[in-house]
């Protein structure tokens, strides 16, 4: 039987591969346009930081990173442990751990440096009433957390979809044999 949907892994591997991109790009802009010393406002005791474009850039890179994440985990998780009844190999587990645990660093990472550059209010701050400046390098890291994440989640899925067509493979050669 002809595969009758073969362009759906490849659809779903650009849109992940896409919005991995998208997101790396976002947070390397939002480096060099978050809340800058210059920036900080003090009056006597209380402090100021007007709203950089680092905030809005921080949220869309949250959301397409998020949507990457959820595409490329529903992808191995449709192929690995929906169709797949055999075991699962140990290095498709590590890469969807590792996948997950850069993942979850790398969302507080960029949610939290998000958040800074929100306006912070005279007297109220960021946190205590107080101002907080994100420190060079933070979105950045983030960015090199995107790689790691959107890496490991297509290398689980397509060691997955090669393994799954060897199988198929194998078996459609068994089949013919025993004719």
């Amino acid at each position: 039987m002809e595969k009758q949907h073969g362009y759906i892994l490849p659809l779903i591997v650009s849109v992940i591969v896409a919005l991995g991109v998208v997101s790396f790009a976002l947070c390397i802009a939002a480096e060099f346009k978050k809340s800058k010393k210059e920036d900080l406002r003090l009056d006597g005791e209380f402090c100021y930081l007007p709203r950089s474009a680092a905030f809005g850039l921080g949220i869309a890179a949250l959301v397409c990173f998020s949507g990457a994440q959820v595409a490329g985990n529903l992808l191995v998780i449709g192929r690995t442990f929906l169709l797949d009844k055999r075991r699962k190999s140990k290095f498709v587990i590590f890469c969807v751990v590792l996948s997950w645990v850069s993942f979850g660093v790398a969302a507080i990472l960029m949610g939290t440096a998000t958040s800074m550059n929100k306006s912070q209010p005279l007297g109220e701050g960021w946190l205590d009433g107080e101002c907080y400046m994100v420190k060079n390098g933070v979105f950045s890291a983030s960015a090199i957390l995107i790689i790691i994440t959107v890496a490991s989640t297509l290398a689980s899925a397509l060691i997955t979809t090669q393994k799954r067509q060897l199988v198929e493979q194998t078996t459609k050669v068994h089949a013919h044999g025993s004719k």
